[in-house]
């Protein structure tokens, strides 16, 4: 990937996504900047799923591109989207609730080290170096070896998000983080969202509840119905409208005479 490269950090281009008769996707235009986090809104059915599915590598859309770094990709595979940089937390974690908090987080890049001529887990190491990883961006956890099962649904958010922060990734896609948590759990969350961001992550934040997208998106993108109502940098637009637009996919008219932002072609 071209590191040098000022634009977006993903474009995705008329991407369109048809399954069998029904034309899930018409044409979307979305982008990402770097650090920044963009609101991804729709209700039910409008094909939010689907356009991030793309993204990652869970269907191959039916026409259009998608432009990382400046260079077009195929994603076919969650692999290929992971080796990209795009990590997903997906709303049914997955962690696996028996291993701890450090197994987990090293889920698959497992560190080890030699006694003799045999390699081990260095859990000692893994589990400080979790830690501190957790703890660089604001995590505390009281102790590594915990078994996930053992935790709530926002701490197990957190690590999740404090997982692919500390792998480098570059996109963070969150799918309806917030779901389920309490009032307190939520707001730990998006301080975390906030968090990724100040690390030079971009995030996309899909959920149901805006207001929490409110407090932290930098952006929102609104589809309907397989199309896109447009792009909304978050001083442009209230709460309220953003909700009505997510309901009937119509643009009020104070917005419509406002200049395309971001991400509109």
């Amino acid at each position: 990937m071209s590191a040098g490269h000022d634009g977006p950090l993903v474009e995705m281009r008329d991407i369109v996504k048809v399954f069998g008769t029904i034309n899930v996707l018409r044409g979307i235009d979305f982008q990402v900047d770097r650090q920044e986090i963009v609101g991804l809104l729709g209700d039910n059915g409008a094909g939010k799923s689907t356009l991030i599915k793309i993204l990652t590598g869970v269907h191959t859309p039916t026409s259009g591109q998608i432009i990382f770094e400046g260079q077009p990709v195929h994603i076919n595979s969650p692999q290929d989207a992971r080796a990209l940089g795009i990590e997903t937390v997906y709303q049914d974690l997955a962690l696996v609730p028996l291993m701890s908090i450090s197994r987990n987080f090293w889920l698959g890049q497992e560190v080890t080290r030699r006694i003799g001529p045999f390699e081990v887990l260095d859990k000692e190491g893994m589990a400080e170096r979790t830690r501190q990883a957790l703890l660089d961006i604001g995590i505390h956890i009281r102790n590594p070896d915990e078994q996930v099962g053992s935790l709530s649904g926002g701490e197990r958010q957190s690590i999740a998000i404090g997982r692919a922060v500390y792998f480098g990734k570059k996109l963070l896609i969150l799918d309806e983080p917030t779901s389920a948590l309490s009032v307190g759990e939520t707001a730990k969350v998006l301080e975390y969202t906030k968090a990724a961001k100040a690390r030079g992550m971009s995030v996309i934040f899909i959920s149901h509840n805006i207001g929490h997208v409110h407090k932290v998106a930098d952006r929102f993108t609104i589809i309907s119905h397989g199309q896109k109502v447009g792009d909304f940098r978050k001083e442009e637009v209230s709460e309220m409208e953003v909700a009505g637009m997510v309901m009937t996919g119509e643009v009020p008219e104070r917005l419509r005479l406002v200049p395309a932002s971001a991400g509109d072609d």
